[in-house]
């Protein structure tokens, strides 16, 4: 009896709550102490095309989604003929036989269980509507792995309770018709099954959500954006919330809008964000320079998802990298800061409203669709690690001394006061042309190279107050995996899978990119006996940054652009082909 690690799929077309069970079955193993990781699926349509979510829980900790299939939820014939090929022996694939018939010879897997549950029938008697059989589902899961009754309708109390006592209950009687007819019908033995157990506190979230409570920790004033996945969440997030903190969020009517509305809010004092993902940063690149020039604090998300131009609109991978490191004409300093979990999510981005402040530039956060939108496990934030530090604001001596205040004064760490709105004598032009010490347009090359040079000054000392990047693992290893953002998390979790197949590896995460910790990761890779990078692209973007920024070069190269994010177990295959 494998107990308390298990690996749940439901899957259907659009519209039939695919998403909302995917995370009621989350929370419902997060609700018995187990750890926790969801990830979803579904295709750029309203309605129609495939839909899954995959949740994955353990007593082990886990960073990220895996292959295998024990239980399988389809809500449709496709469902079966798509994912069969990840059933693990003695799984069950539960499914309503008198909405679709099955021919299980024609699947021809002797290891696999195949078990007819009437879930819409069920939906209709129990509840009245056939919209209830996803919770139908959850029942039968439920019942499957001998989770108690009890736990079940807890958690649907808490997940349905805003909606009042009669969704409530409707739903918990949807769940016991699935709960009751698996108890009565299924006579079989299930190798799988989860029980409660005692386990520290913990949240469970998405990338999103945690990115969003580190900026209204941060004490984010201002969020300004246009829905484009996967970033739209944190705008449906910020709408929810963020009034009710103090922050003014506004859906502009396009990302042009969206970023210039985040300058104009900064400019005016106060902590501006922007989100968006790569086909609106394209839109945003003219600003983001305006920003760099004019030397105003400014954070703007980038979660990526494939291109060119619409690519992929729902899937995720690691395309941007180059792309935001270089994004608009000349040059100027900006910090590039890539997470790979949600505690580095709300961390991060809390530390990038400091750093966009201290030093009065723009902090781009690369994310992604896997990130962004899969819901996973991490200890409680403190608030207490959070401190708020607006960098230099313009002293009264310095806007009424005895000379008109400079606010692009050329200075030894290239950061000038500025000063705050209404000061007395705090008056400065801002514009995108170059200027001179006061903000006037000037042309003169003294001045192009004074003001020019006195903005890249500040990524020296932007690289200094970095923390260098994480060595994960044994110290000793026979392979160091290099990756960044999102690969973080099955990186983390190949390792335990490279030990049984006799490779010892650690894994070396960068989290800055941008200033890019040279110095730290050359000599790493001077010590390590074989380096293999792993990145969601095929065009090896941080592998040619660490070539560029150390003279080092990686002994191999893990790439892929399907969308589809790296698994525990296809790096652990992809590390022992390139190892033959």
């Amino acid at each position: 009896m494998a107990t308390n690690s298990l690996a749940w799929k439901i899957g259907g077309e659009a519209g039939s709550g695919i998403k909302v069970t995917g995370e009621m079955w989350a929370r419902l193993c997060h609700h018995l102490g187990l750890n926790v990781y969801g990830y979803t699926e579904y295709p750029s349509l309203i309605r129609g095309g495939h839909n899954t979510y995959h949740v994955f829980a353990d007593e082990q900790p886990i960073k990220s989604t895996t292959e295998r299939v024990e239980l399988l939820v389809a809500l449709n014939k496709e469902t079966i003929d798509l994912h069969i090929s990840e059933m693990s022996p003695g799984g069950i694939i539960l499914y309503d036989g008198e909405q679709f018939e099955i021919d299980e010879a024609e699947y021809n897997v002797s290891f696999v269980s195949f078990f007819s549950v009437p879930i819409k029938r069920l939906a209709i008697e129990a509840a009245e509507m056939d919209l209830m059989k996803n919770t139908v589902a959850l029942g039968a899961s439920c019942a499957l792995v001998k989770v108690d009754e009890a736990v079940l309708n807890a958690v649907i109390e808490k997940i349905f309770s805003r909606k009042g006592e009669k969704v409530v209950a409707l739903n918990q009687k949807a769940a016991k018709a699935g709960f009751e007819y698996v108890r009565n019908h299924w006579d079989k033995e299930y190798e799988y099954s989860l029980v409660g157990r005692e386990s520290e506190p913990s949240l469970l979230l998405t990338g999103n959500e945690a990115l969003s409570l580190g900026a209204l920790a941060a004490g984010i004033d201002y969020y300004g954006a246009y829905p484009m996945t996967p970033a739209s969440s944190v705008l449906d997030f910020m709408a929810a919330y963020g009034p009710q903190h103090g922050v003014v969020v506004r859906q502009t009517e396009d990302e042009i809008a969206a970023i210039n509305t985040a300058i104009g809010a900064s400019l005016g004092g106060v902590r501006a964000m922007t989100g968006t993902s790569g086909g609106g940063f394209s839109l945003m690149v003219e600003a983001l320079g305006m920003a760099g020039i004019v030397e105003t604090p400014l954070v703007v998300l980038e979660s990526q998802r494939p291109g060119p131009s619409t690519g992929l609109p729902t899937w995720g991978g690691q395309d941007d990298l180059r792309f935001v490191l270089h994004a608009s004409q000349g040059e100027f300093p900006r910090v590039v800061l890539a997470p790979g979990d949600p505690e580095e999510c709300f961390y991060e981005t809390a530390n990038a409203f400091n750093l966009a402040d201290q030093y009065q530039l723009p902090v781009i956060i690369l994310s992604d669709k896997f990130l962004s939108e899969s819901i996973a496990m991490t200890p409680e934030f403190d608030n207490e690690k959070v401190t708020i530090d607006r960098g230099k604001w313009a002293t009264d001596h310095e806007l009424n001394g005895p000379e008109r205040f400079k606010r692009y004064l050329d200075t030894e760490d290239g950061i000038s006061s500025r000063p705050l709105p209404g000061k007395e004598g705090g008056v400065f032009l801002a514009n995108s042309d170059e200027h001179d010490e006061f903000g006037y347009s000037r042309e003169e090359s003294s001045t192009r190279n004074q003001q020019n040079n006195k903005r890249l000054r500040k990524l020296e000392h932007v690289k200094q107050a970095l923390p260098v990047p994480r060595v994960y693992g044994p110290l000793s290893a026979e392979v160091t995996l290099i990756c960044w953002g999102s690969v973080k998390g099955p990186a983390l979790d190949s390792l335990a899978l490279l030990m049984k197949t006799g490779i010892k590896a650690n894994v070396l995460h960068l989290v800055y990119v941008s200033p890019f910790p040279s110095e730290y990761v050359a000599k790493i890779m001077q010590t390590s006996k074989t380096t293999i990078v792993v990145e969601n692209n095929v065009t090896a973007q941080c592998a040619g940054l660490i070539r560029e920024m150390t003279g080092e070069k990686a002994d191999h190269l893990i790439g892929k652009s399907d969308g589809r994010p790296f698994t525990p177990e296809e790096i652990m295959r992809e590390v022992n082909n390139v190892l033959k």
